[in-house]
């Protein structure tokens, strides 16, 4: 064959598309590399001439020996390329052939500008994450954000595995959170911020700010080993201490000698420790005689206190000796919680180092109200909660939602139990409707009638009033809801 019937018979830019389209953001001037990174480039340069060849399907078959524009209007939205390729076609045949591909420009909105356009998007976020296995440190926090209003500047709240995401649509807003977390629990924080988006034309950025948050992971009532260094520095105080109290720093107490310190947030960072023991390790006790023996700090009493695990009362004749601070509140017959360090086996390089000849062999901690319990009386009171949303990248499993339950009865407890820690929060009537953990007392369960519990007065709590019911509400409450009141209400 001729060169020319070779050609009339043989086309090697079948398989090349002659048209495609090419995807433009008006807002940056960048194009798209597929799968989804967006590139800057001038009409006419070598870049844009590389993205292009990247669109065509088949060009790898052939020989690429030449590419180049075709001068178009750049109002046009057309970009017109001009390419030259070979192939072989028959043995020791090459066959040359130049052809013409047209790229229409398509308009498409990169991801970044959608974030800078999109209404009620983010601006910076609040990260607060706390390396614990329950959430008695968050529901507390949340009590404090609720009652002090620290919440009503976010846009959205979204509860994560580990703790809680707070957006905002100003950077100053973050940065109160921040400060209001700092004055009210020991933490540290870092920031930092990503580029979204720079107006080519302007000169200005758009950046989107991240601080993240960590709070100390001990909390009230737990077992610390200190370590020597720290003991030392906080006047020579045993290692072996409880937790007392958590505020912008940790309280700590020996219970031998109701000696307290104060552990800064700057000295708990720089030697870092981990909890002995949580709340959950506590064992219950059953106390068989009190005597005070020392010294009178405010609330805690100095005294000996025997002892007996309320599993071993009428098995066997096991005691134990405690030194507690307890001795004020605790009488014969009470039910204490406290942590057995006799029969327990602690994975800490300070705890080892001890000399366990010293160690007590139960550290009491609180009082405990199992005959209360018993009762199973429904409360008067409600706590509000932050709307959140729920991760849905972390589906929660049915034992962590009991976990998660769990925790917060515990934390109820706590509030029932201690004054102080529910002099900080804020209370709410709940509604006077019967509940379905209502009970009504038996002959036997109103022997517990002179329990000294600590009771909840209604002069300790607030109204629960909610003015964005609408009419419909007022309707339904003057048809005769005798059950309901109208002043327990849930404020939004």
């Amino acid at each position: 064959m001729c060169i020319n019937c070779i050609r009339n018979q043989v086309d090697i830019t079948e398989g090349i598309p002659k048209h495609a389209t090419i995807c433009f953001c008006r807002n940056c001037d960048r194009y798209l590399q597929p799968p989804m990174l967006w590139v800057s480039c001038q009409l006419e340069s070598r870049e844009l001439l590389a993205l292009c060849l990247k669109k065509l399907k088949g060009l790898n078959k052939v020989r690429l020996v030449d590419a180049g524009f075709i001068w178009t209007e750049p109002h046009s939205k057309r970009i017109k390329l001009k390419l030259t390729i070979q192939k072989e076609v028959f043995t020791s045949t090459i066959l040359q052939q130049i052809f013409e591909v047209e790229f229409v420009v398509s308009h498409q909105q990169c991801d970044d500008c959608a974030k800078v356009m999109a209404q009620n998007t983010w601006k910076a976020m609040v990260q607060v994450r706390q390396k614990v296995d329950h959430k008695r440190t968050f529901l507390y926090l949340e009590q404090l954000i609720i009652k002090h209003s620290a919440h009503k500047d976010t846009i959205n709240i979204k509860e994560c595995k580990d703790g809680i995401d707070f957006y905002y649509g100003s950077r100053s807003h973050a940065v109160k959170m921040l400060e209001f977390l700092t004055a009210v629990t020991p933490l540290r924080s870092k920031n930092s911020e990503q580029l979204i988006s720079t107006d080519i034309h302007s000169g200005t950025s758009n950046y989107k700010f991240s601080y993240s948050v960590e709070l100390v992971p001990l909390c009230k009532d737990d077992l610390l080993c200190l370590p020597v260094k720290i003991a030392k520095a906080l006047g020579n105080i045993s290692p072996l201490v409880i937790c007392s109290k958590v505020g912008n720093s940790v309280h700590i107490m020996d219970v031998n000698t109701l000696s307290v310190a104060e552990i800064s947030t700057q000295t708990y960072w720089r030697t870092q420790f981990q909890a002995l023991a949580s709340v959950k390790q506590l064992v219950e006790y059953y106390v068989l005689d009190v005597e005070p023996c020392g010294p009178v700090r405010g609330k805690h009493v100095l005294a000996d206190i025997q002892v007996a695990r309320s599993q071993d009362v009428g098995r066997n004749d096991t005691t134990f000796f405690a030194r507690s601070h307890l001795g004020g509140i605790l009488n014969p017959g009470d039910t204490v919680m406290g942590y057995d360090i006799g029969s327990s086996n602690f994975n800490n390089d300070a705890f080892d180092a001890l000399h366990r000849g010293s160690l007590p062999d139960v550290i009491l901690i609180k009082k405990a109200y199992p005959a209360h319990r018993k009762r199973s009386k429904g409360r008067n009171w409600e706590l509000r909660q932050l709307s959140k949303e729920q991760d849905e990248m972390v589906l929660p499993r049915k034992q962590d939602q009991e976990r998660v339950e769990q925790d917060y009865e515990m934390f109820l407890r706590d509030l029932e139990e201690d004054p102080e820690l529910r002099a900080t929060v804020n209370l709410y009537k709940a509604n006077k409707g019967k509940k379905e953990n209502d009970h009504v007392m038996t002959e036997d369960e109103s022997d517990y009638e002179d329990e000294d519990f600590p009771e909840i007065k209604l002069d300790e709590l607030l109204d629960n009033l909610k003015l964005d019911e609408g009419p419909d509400a007022a309707a339904a409450a003057e048809d005769g809801e005798e059950g309901e009141d109208n002043e327990d209400m849930t404020m939004d």
